[in-house]
């Protein structure tokens, strides 16, 4: 099979944003979709906002961008209209992980032909997936890059899901962990942490086997945690849940691009950047799920581990160079922010800790969403 690859020279982002539609006074999820996407075409929005698999929600999607300035600024202007169609339609955005309290069964799919053919293949996986997320695609500079340059982001994918985690609960349940909705959507057999692959041959030879067996009917239906995109010319980070503020989502697509940019640099000089061994991968995948910024993450081959907190910190100092480059010092640094502040599985367990309830949690990150600006401790 062969596959095409755009090449990106230049270290361009694309940012997209699932948004929930709850109701401004129950704080309940609401199958609005489609009324508000009809609004948003009105109002010129046609390109920056699509349906998901849930009639409750709409993703927010950037045009290509060179800086993060740049990705956060036209989302910006997508949701301040999407919060002007809400507020009169008595709707809330907001951007979590999950629901706190919603049920899966009691909402609508999109009437999307493609989703009815992902019900009908996947059954109860699929018919689960109330679960929302926050990815980013930044560009790579030809196919043998992308294939490295996945393979090696693994690394700190447990830093982007501690980061990033906003799912504690599910179906009105704490479920102890930092990111629920991670463990939801790896229920989908081709969810998940990508192949360690070889080269580009090897990707086209393995996408090439899946169809042939029927596994998938077209490249869009591989959803890994990181994953090449042929047709942008993208790496595209997937681990991330919601993100509820435009600063968290810049804070995160800063240290994206500054990554990717500074393993590009590497393969230009001559050297390699390599992927650590898949079993510490799994493991710290799984430990930043539960345990969000709090993780010990596994360091070496020989089981020695660093607080992820650590981790992080030494891992934004040694990018300021990249991001002064870049233009995106200020958003790099916003990722100290998140970890003062706490992600967003902190703060809807700090307002349950001071005895409010999971509406509360709701209102109040719709507030978060609205101001741009996180609760604190």
């Amino acid at each position: 099979m062969i596959v095409d690859f755009t090449p990106n020279l230049t270290r361009s982002l694309g940012v997209e944003m699932e948004l929930i539609l709850v109701d401004q006074l129950t704080g309940d999820l609401c199958d609005a979709g489609s009324e508000v996407l009809s609004e948003l075409e009105q109002a010129g929005f046609a390109d920056r906002a699509k349906h998901e698999l849930f009639e409750c929600t709409i993703e927010l999607i950037t045009g290509v961008s060179s800086t993060v300035g740049q990705a956060t600024s036209d989302l910006g202007r997508t949701l301040d209209e999407m919060i002007r169609v809400c507020d009169r339609r008595g709707l809330a955005p907001l951007c979590v992980g999950t629901h706190p309290y919603a049920n899966w069964r009691s909402h609508q799919v999109s009437a999307d032909p493609r989703y009815g053919q992902l019900l009908d293949a996947m059954q109860w996986p699929a018919r689960r997936l109330l679960i929302f997320g926050v990815h980013v695609h930044v560009g790579v500079s030809s196919k043998d890059n992308v294939i490295q340059i996945t393979n090696a982001l693994t690394e700190t994918l447990p830093v982007f899901l501690a980061l990033s985690a906003s799912s504690p609960m599910w179906n009105g349940t704490d479920t102890g962990m930092a990111s629920a909705r991670t463990k939801v959507f790896e229920g989908l057999p081709t969810a998940g942490l990508p192949p360690q692959l070889a080269d580009w041959g090897e990707f086209e030879r393995f996408l090439g086997a899946l169809m042939r067996a029927r596994a998938i009917r077209s490249i869009r239906e591989v959803w890994w945690d990181i994953r090449p995109h042929p047709e942008f010319g993208t790496v595209e980070l997937r681990m991330c849940d919601g993100v509820n503020t435009l600063n968290e989502v810049g804070a995160i697509a800063a240290l994206a691009q500054c990554l990717v940019e500074r393993m590009e640099r590497t393969i230009a000089n001559g050297g390699s950047v390599a992927a650590p061994p898949n079993w510490t991968v799994r493991e710290n995948k799984w430990r930043a799920s539960r345990f969000g910024l709090e993780a010990e993450l596994i360091t070496d081959p020989d089981g020695t581990s660093a607080a992820l907190r650590d981790v992080t910190e030494d891992l934004i100092g040694s990018l300021y160079p990249v991001a002064a480059d870049l233009g995106c010092r200020d958003e790099l640094i916003s990722v100290l922010d998140i970890m003062e502040n706490g992600n967003g599985a902190d703060r809807q367990r700090m307002i349950r800790c001071d005895g409010g309830s999971s509406e509360d949690v709701v209102h109040l990150m719709a507030q978060e969403l609205r101001a741009n600006r996180t609760t604190t401790r």
